[in-house]
């Protein structure tokens, strides 16, 4: 696993040991971040500048992967500790302590945070129904900005129901990216 595109690309990263995390394969990240940076509805400030949260953060790719590519800040929250393990080395691999902050929490109860963010990556475990309650938890906490690009990874035939316009549904392997567009009044 490595760092795509950017400041950082070709970094290999280190994946947390364990069964409990499965990180976003290099091809699905790079599909993903093509559509963030070239897809009409998001325009370059997508992840240029981003605030970023990395919710069930695994090993911190999707999040180093921004900063990697202009984001202003990334939060990582994640609960297993070999993950936690894992984001702090390759935080520190790509020497990002500046611009990174890691979070030891839940993201279905997550604390509040010191800004909303505009970029919100959420790949939990797959079919144990965590993304409708870490969107609402995160709203509620005022994570998810007006607005806000919320990019989700799911299982390929996991259902979800959304009333946020959808700006991109696409299938890569075994996993399914669902990219949503916050209301305007989600904070």
């Amino acid at each position: 696993m490595r760092i795509v595109a950017g400041a950082h690309r070709g970094r290999n990263l280190t994946a947390p040991l364990g069964e409990q995390t499965r990180p976003t394969a290099d091809r699905a990240r790079q599909a993903l971040f093509d559509m963030l940076m070239h897809a009409p509805w998001a325009e370059t400030h997508a992840v240029r500048e981003a605030r970023v949260l990395d919710a069930f953060a695994g090993s911190g790719a999707l999040g180093l992967e921004a900063l990697s590519r202009g984001a202003a800040h990334a939060t990582f929250m994640e609960t297993a500790r070999p993950a936690l393990a894992a984001i702090r080395a390759n935080v520190v691999a790509c020497r990002e302590e500046a611009r990174a902050a890691i979070l030891p929490a839940d993201a279905t109860r997550p604390p509040k945070p010191p800004a909303a963010c505009s970029l919100i990556f959420l790949d939990p475990p797959y079919r144990q129904a965590l993304l409708p309650r870490a969107l609402a938890g995160l709203g509620r906490a005022g994570w998810i900005a007006p607005g806000a690009v919320c990019c989700l990874e799911m299982a390929r035939d996991e259902e979800f129901e959304t009333d946020w316009p959808v700006l991109a549904d696409r299938a890569h392997g075994a996993a399914r990216m669902l990219v949503l567009r916050a209301p305007s009044d989600a904070a």
